[in-house]
């Protein structure tokens, strides 16, 4: 509120009533709220998409509250968001307009105050030269006293901010309460206190001096920014990402009431015309006057040769209505200097920004700093320089569109950026803000660049050519980025890091299921692989190769699957696995995670032909694959198959269920549940999968659960913790379990049940010679040994204690996404493993086990 209520609240609003009559002043107000409310949710949305890191410079936490919106472009602002958002192409572009913009912005504001002084100086009959060379000279003094206040150092500003506050609340106070006393004395001026017939009068517009609506605009727009404060200070606030959102749309509903409130009172009580002079009382009717003045006793006919007071000629008409004509000065001055100081600062301070990033090497002397705080001393140099150039205009009027020019350029690419962002549905893209929308958003930005046009076109086009040259400029030069550039990169990277699948399908049509999931999640913005290994006579397999990559290829396009075929030829499954690690993809588009599908026969096939399977795991576990994130799963495509009807005589109920089991992820998941089993931290990837799949139309409705291992006497406290956790992550849930009793011993039933079915796959080999026992060891390394045994039981009955509470509260999960145990190479036998998977995974819905290599791919920043 401090930033948008400003000079143009002061001297330009009666004016601008004057010219566009009340209705179309208030639609020239909501225009601008508009513009800035859809600014306003992008900012919102982007504030709250997690915490911004970004140095700011350690003076401006001596004033946080100082000039929010400017302080909001000191650590980089606009540019940094736009540049750590669409990259440094349009980042550059629009910091240089940034910095330019707050240089002009300085000039205004200081021709504002000097238009208030020389105002002053007026009515006493002091005038140095004359009105227009007042303006200049007082301007250029004020200016140079606020660089040398700037350059001081300004931290006594720090406990100012409340107190200037609550002067323009006092000033704005002061002309309401003026407008119900309509002394004698004002009259002359044009001050008559509500009356219905100025009303009607001024309803209308009566635009003169080639003013037109857009012009008006042009002018108040300037009055509307000041939006953009919240974000800078996110890092100082409690809970930034409920604070932002509502400080800033609540500022521009409390100021815009203002303008509206103000606009319709100055427009009820002040005629547009009036000469100050007493002798225009009406003493006899006159017939040919019609205006409201002349219905209240006042003839202001004169004024055709030009008058001094009224909504169209004086610019100090809130002082005149007001009911203590200093305050309204009090809250012009604190308003203008305050303003034109912080602009002054910032403006420094973004393109010393810019010249660290080192998009234009012509500019790097700029991004040297002085002092402890690392001040932009040439910076503060240049800005004092178009400041001033700007103060010899000396005409508020001309500077204003020029601001408006660049503001609303700066407000399209903030919008652009939240739609690109939510286009490109990146992962990182989570706002925790849910109230806004791509396509609101692409309207605000495009609203902004018609508005562009509307009001200067050649402006607006220079604008553009100015952009889009800086734009081909860092495309095609491709200068050194600096290393303060180097979080748009890292930023670039986590917004990307969504799973890139290769799923071991094998005939992509043999489990449909697996591939439905994984599609749900890479439909359109992710990479989905299809991996078949060949495997036999090299001569023979090669002939299938051939055909399967036409054949399966066009089975993909024919159900709509958007995922490549890659098939390969190899002695065995884990070479196969391997070749497909390595070669599968084309320069970034590679795979960085291994879907494998679950073999639900696994004890009765060849535990040697079982062992490749598992090979495939161990590699991804255990080896160097840096480009590779482990992801193995154990799908099982419908829990109804085992122990619930896979016994049932009638062939035809076994198929259609089946049938039912292979087209689950195809069908709408309804207003179901997504279970996530969070019981180990690995970077993230058991959360951002369930996420990703909320994104997606079938799965909107479902809700996430979330559960977690505790301690009983610290539920309270673990659940908090978790609900603090997916909060900063931006990852809405349902719900948060913490288990205490997860390492309670199982019932002794299943206990008895897992040895049974491991039972077949035991070495025993205590109960054998020793010979005997390291021959049989040997030849079938797969075999589970009593020492393993004994060794991993803490082990064992943790999986077992997991499928008894999975039981207990997910049976009715539409699927369960939970951490995956893993495989040791060497000290694991594959037997063992098998059996812990399926004691986990025993009859339950669908579960997906899911295991990153500890790489964060969720991060609190945005």
């Amino acid at each position: 509120m401090l930033n948008i209520w400003g000079v143009m609240l002061f001297i330009r609003l009666s004016w601008i009533v004057g010219q566009a009559g009340i209705g179309l002043s208030v639609l020239v107000i909501g225009m601008a709220t508009v513009v800035t409310t859809i600014t306003g949710l992008s900012t919102s949305a982007i504030a709250t998409n997690g915490f911004v890191r970004g140095g700011k410079p350690t003076f401006i936490k001596l004033f946080v509250f100082f000039c929010l919106f400017y302080f909001f472009f000191l650590s980089g602002g606009a540019y940094y968001l736009i540049s750590r958002s669409l990259g440094p192409e349009f980042g550059g572009a629009i910091g240089l307009i940034f910095a330019f913009a707050n240089a002009v912005a300085v000039a205004m504001y200081v021709v504002g105050f000097a238009e208030t002084v020389v105002e002053l100086l007026k009515e006493n009959g002091t005038l140095m030269v004359d009105e227009m060379n007042d303006i200049r000279i007082i301007g250029a003094i004020t200016v140079v006293i606020l660089l040398g206040i700037s350059v001081a150092g300004m931290e006594w500003e720090a406990k100012a901010q409340i107190v200037l506050l609550v002067i323009l609340i006092l000033a704005i106070g002061d002309f309401v309460i003026g407008t119900f006393i309509p002394l004698d004395s004002k009259k002359p001026k044009g001050f008559f206190g509500y009356k219905a017939e100025i009303f009607m009068e001024n309803f209308g517009p009566d635009f003169r001096q080639e003013e037109t609506f857009f012009s008006v605009f042009a002018i108040f727009f300037p009055a509307a920014t000041g939006i953009l404060a919240g974000a800078n200070i996110s890092g100082d606030l409690a809970d930034p990402q409920s604070a932002i959102p509502k400080g800033t749309l609540l500022a521009i509903l409390i100021t815009t009431l203002v303008y509206v409130g103000i606009a319709v009172s100055v427009g009820s009580c002040v005629v547009r015309d009036a000469t100050g002079n007493f002798n225009n009382t009406i003493v006899t009717e006159l017939t040919n006057c019609t205006t409201a003045a002349c219905k209240l006793n006042y003839d202001f006919s004169s004024c055709q040769a030009g008058c001094q007071y009224g909504l169209m000629n004086n610019f100090q008409v809130m002082s005149m209505v007001s009911g203590f004509a200093p305050l309204i000065s009090a809250g012009i001055f604190s308003a203008t200097l305050s303003s034109a100081l912080a602009s002054l600062v910032s403006a420094p301070k973004i393109f010393q920004a810019l010249c660290k990033d080192n998009i234009y090497p012509g500019f790097q002397m700029f991004a040297k700093g002085y002092g402890k705080n690392n001040e932009p001393l040439r910076g503060y140099l240049l800005t004092f320089l178009i400041a001033l150039g700007f103060i010899l205009i000396a005409e508020l009027n001309v500077i204003a569109p020029i601001i408006s020019n660049f503001f609303l350029a700066s407000y399209a690419l903030i919008n652009f950026s939240v739609f690109h962002a939510s286009l490109a549905k990146s992962p990182g893209w989570r706002p925790a803000f849910k109230y806004y929308n791509m396509w609101i958003s692409l309207v605000g930005a495009i609203l902004c660049c018609i508005v562009m046009f509307v009001i200067n076109w050649w402006a607006a086009l220079l604008t553009y050519v100015i952009v889009l040259g800086l734009y081909i400029y860092v495309t095609y030069k491709k200068p050194g980025i600096g290393n303060e550039f180097q979080p748009f990169f890292f930023s670039l990277f986590l917004h990307n890091s969504r799973p890139q699948c290769l799923i071991m399908t094998g005939a992509p049509n043999a489990r449909p299921a697996l591939l439905h999931l994984v599609h749900a999640f890479t439909k359109n913005v992710g990479l989905m692989i299809c991996g078949h290994i060949h495997m036999g006579p090299r001569r023979q397999a090669m002939k299938e190769l051939s055909t399967d990559l036409a054949k399966y290829q066009r089975w993909l396009i024919k159900n709509k699957m958007k995922a490549f075929y890659a098939p390969v030829h190899a002695e065995d499954l884990r070479d196969g696995g391997q070749y497909l690690m390595q070669a599968a993809g084309l320069g970034r588009m590679r795979p960085n995670t291994l879907v494998v599908g679950f073999k639900k026969n696994w004890r009765q096939v060849d535990m040697r032909d079982l062992l490749g399977s598992i090979s495939i795991r161990l590699v991804v576990s255990q080896e160097d694959l840096s480009r590779v994130k482990p992801l193995s799963d154990r799908l099982r495509f419908c829990w109804s198959i085992r122990g619930r009807g896979w016994k049932d005589s009638n062939t035809t109920t076994v198929e259609k269920r089946l049938l039912d089991a292979s087209t689950q992820f195809q069908k709408k998941q309804g207003k179901s549940n997504i279970d996530v089993w969070w019981l180990f931290d690995d970077g993230g990837l058991t959360l951002l999968i369930p996420y990703l799949l909320t994104t997606k139309k079938k799965w909107k409705d479902c809700k996430i659960r979330v559960f977690i291992g505790g301690k009983i006497n610290r539920i309270d406290h673990d659940r908090r913790a978790m609900a603090t956790l997916l909060s900063k992550f931006r990852i809405d849930f349902s719900d948060i379990m913490v288990l205490g009793d997860i390492n309670t011993k199982p019932k002794k039933e299943n206990i008895a049940g897992f040895e049974e079915m491991i039972e077949p796959f035991r070495l025993h080999e205590d109960d054998k010679e020793q010979e005997v026992a390291d021959k049989m060891k040997e030849d079938e390394p797969w075999r589970i040994t009593d020492n393993e045994l004994e060794l991993y039981k803490t082990k064992t009955y943790r999986q077992i204690r997991l499928n008894e509470l999975l039981k207990e509260h997910s049976s009715t999960a539409n699927i369960i996404v939970m951490s995956l145990p893993v495989a040791r190479k060497g000290a694991v036998s594959s037997a063992l493993y098998m059996a812990w998977l399926e004691a986990l995974s025993k009859d339950l819905p669908p579960i997906l086990l899911v295991r990153g290599n500890h790489q964060s791919v969720l991060t609190f920043y945005s």
